[in-house]
């Protein structure tokens, strides 16, 4: 049998001050809404967070649903590709601000015994496995992918001390990369320019035919979105590793 949801908390906050209200919180809203048949209780807690994310609320209520929404059986690999696809659509500050609630409410991870499973507990995206390009890298790297829809969307995580090769975004037109920072600390750099220092909420866009190269500080587990924008006749260049003595000297 379905659960009934049942909500009494219209009558217990306002039912003096606005019963009109309380009511229709309670009888209509929870009480009828949330209670019929037609959607699963799972599904429409799923569209309450994103209708409230795409309103801008980020305060008690959202938190309020974000539980009830776990309370259904929402996972936690779940919660992170629909803030991640409904970011796509509603702006990346409102979906910074849902996953700042989110990590609080699916924060269940067991003691960490390993220096990877602590910094898995530092951030809300998956670590992943190994990199299939690890060829390319100095250092060990992992690779997750968090929205193959619309735009891929994939998490790299780097050890401390790992850094990729140089390399180019080719592209006829569009293309290129965008990276935003989600853990740690890391850096990112073009040719010929200072290296740029990457952190939880950095956002790096990379033009075409830039050689580049992006990795952890030294001293540092690092994890930055990759978002690679279509384009026409798009191609990955790897180059040289990034000189070992310029590396060590940033700080």
């Amino acid at each position: 049998m379905t659960e009934k949801i049942v909500q009494t908390a219209g009558r217990e906050q306002l039912g003096t001050f606005a019963p009109e209200f309380a009511h229709l919180n309670d009888d209509v809203l929870f009480g009828e809404v949330w209670n019929e048949k037609a959607i699963d209780v799972k599904t429409k807690c799923i569209i309450t967070v994103v209708s409230l994310m795409a309103s801008g609320i980020t305060d008690s209520s959202l938190v309020y649903h974000l539980q009830n929404a776990k309370n259904h059986g929402v996972t936690k690999a779940e919660i992170a590709a629909i803030i991640t696809h409904a970011t796509m659509y509603v702006g990346w500050p409102k979906g910074w601000a849902v996953f700042r609630l989110a990590r609080e409410v699916w924060n269940e991870e067991a003691p960490a015994e390993t220096e990877k499973e602590q910094y898995q507990n530092t951030i809300f995206f998956p670590i992943g496995d190994p990199n299939p390009y690890g060829e390319f890298f100095v250092g060990q790297s992992y690779l997750a992918p968090v929205s193959s829809e619309q735009v891929p969307v994939w998490n790299v995580t780097f050890e401390p001390g790992c850094r990729n090769n140089w390399h180019i975004h080719h592209a006829k037109s569009g293309g290129g990369q965008m990276l935003v920072g989600v853990g740690g600390r890391g850096w990112y750099q073009e040719w010929g320019k200072e290296a740029v220092e990457i952190l939880p909420g950095t956002v790096i866009h990379i033009p075409p035919e830039v050689k580049h190269w992006h990795g952890a500080a030294a001293d540092s587990w690092f994890s930055h979105l990759s978002i690679e924008p279509a384009g026409e006749e798009t191609a990955n260049e790897w180059l040289e590793a990034v000189d070992a003595e310029s590396y060590e000297r940033l700080k």
